[in-house]
């Protein structure tokens, strides 16, 4: 297929996951892209993030890096590379520390090509051979995200179509969105700034009729939480991810479905006693606490914690 695609990174001083990355998509059986990553880490790790990425990779594609005025987050950094690729026919939305196997582009551009479907995600996996997502679906009731096909192993034979009809949001780790998605969707909430802004994109889109479709075979490896620490053990992971997950759950509850807040809330607040307090990971009882009032209160934007990095 002639369609051409941007691939859209966000990079936060993590100049080796972004070579990494770059060296498999140099890789891709889909020749024609670009690749635009935007640096929310500051000028030094813009300099040397430059300084480090060839201009083309092998096969001609240029790669082109954008200093973020400031850390804008996650959907802040997807907005700034969409903005800086208008005439792209796709964008290819990819986590810094994932590793897509050479056909994975081929495969999920065929996927969109149908023309039944406005964006498609794949099988994601993580380093130890099994399935992270094939997708997702959100219980709006209890604010919960759920993997389908989480730990199932990478030789697994998902059906495709149980997928499509299962899945209401995309693993945001990888996500081909189409022209058509943005312009009915539009670009994802930077407000969020972290965590469940594409599961809130996916959702705003399914609810104005868009689809969201599964591209068989396209394999990425995640090697995730690389840069939040959100795979840490229990007891260590680290207050950023725990706080805007949990905030998050909520500003997307309140954003899509919003008469489900009260009982969602409810659930929400259950479950960070059932998933930190049983391990007795008091501390971070704390940062889902935080987080959790913080999303009650409808607090948006960069936690007070991260405004001076």
């Amino acid at each position: 297929m002639n369609t051409h695609v941007a691939i859209c990174i966000v990079a936060f001083q993590n100049a080796e996951d972004i070579r990494r990355c770059l060296r498999a998509v140099e890789q891709s059986s889909h020749t024609a892209f670009e690749v635009i990553i935007c640096e929310n880490g500051g000028p030094i790790a813009f300099e040397q993030l430059k300084a480090s990425l060839p201009e083309k990779l092998r096969g001609g594609q240029p790669v082109e890096v954008i200093l973020a005025e400031r850390n804008l987050g996650f959907a802040g950094g997807v907005n700034i590379c969409i903005s800086a690729t208008p005439d792209a026919d796709a964008w290819w939305i990819l986590n810094p520390d994932t590793q897509p196997d050479p056909t994975a582009l081929e495969l999920t551009v065929e996927r969109l090509g149908r023309g039944d479907c406005d964006a498609v995600g794949g099988t994601v996996y993580l380093p130890d051979g099994r399935v992270q997502s094939f997708g997702g679906r959100w219980r709006g009731w209890m604010a919960r995200a759920e993997s389908i096909g989480h730990g199932s192993p990478t030789s697994a034979k998902p059906d495709p179509r149980r997928i499509e009809d299962e899945q209401n949001y995309l693993n945001g780790a990888s996500m081909l969105v189409s022209r058509r998605f943005l312009e009915v969707a539009g670009r994802m909430r930077e407000e969020y700034f972290l965590y469940c802004e594409e599961v809130e994109w996916c959702l705003r889109a399914v609810r104005r009729g868009l689809r969201l479709g599964y591209a068989e075979g396209a394999m990425v490896l995640h090697h995730a939480g690389s840069t939040t620490g959100s795979y840490e053990q229990i007891r260590k992971r680290p207050r950023t991810p725990i706080y805007l997950n949990e905030r998050n759950k909520m500003l997307t509850t309140r954003d899509v479905y919003p008469l489900l807040l009260p009982v969602a809330a409810i659930f929400s607040l259950a479950l960070i006693f059932l998933r930190f307090g049983r391990r007795a990971a008091w501390r971070q009882v704390g940062y889902g606490l935080a987080g959790w009032g913080a999303g009650l209160a409808n607090a948006r934007g960069v936690p007070p914690f991260l405004q001076r990095t």
